[in-house]
């Protein structure tokens, strides 16, 4: 098994930062692709950002020059900068890899709650 443990949520106000982690832990040989996805009240689940093994990205129109993806291969995690956040951004937050068999694996999730 393959666990995926995030980190970094909280409250915050409109503007303000967060840094959301998700560190994998298990059996594995390599981690191909890492992704962020966010569920908010009342809308489908959203593809936030995705990073590949050599560092190609994609964002959602959403969140392009707001969010950094970025992975740390050595420590098997994967990071979500979130910058000028608004309302709009409040969701959980899950992490969601596939590793190199091809199998996928969902993190717990991490709220993230933007309100002044």
């Amino acid at each position: 098994q393959v666990h995926l443990v995030e980190s970094g949520g909280g409250l915050v106000q409109p503007g303000g930062s967060l840094s959301l982690s998700c560190a994998a832990s298990g059996t594995f040989l390599r981690i191909d692709d890492m992704e962020w996805y966010r569920q908010a009240p009342g809308k489908q689940r959203e593809l936030v950002a995705r990073i590949t093994r050599g560092g190609v990205t994609n964002f959602a129109d959403s969140v392009k020059g707001r969010f950094t993806i970025s992975r740390d291969n050595a420590k098997n995690t994967v990071y979500l900068q979130q910058n000028s956040l608004t309302p709009e951004d409040t969701a959980v937050y899950k992490c969601y890899v596939v590793v190199g068999t091809g199998l996928s694996y969902w993190g717990q999730g991490t709220q993230v709650t933007v309100s002044s």
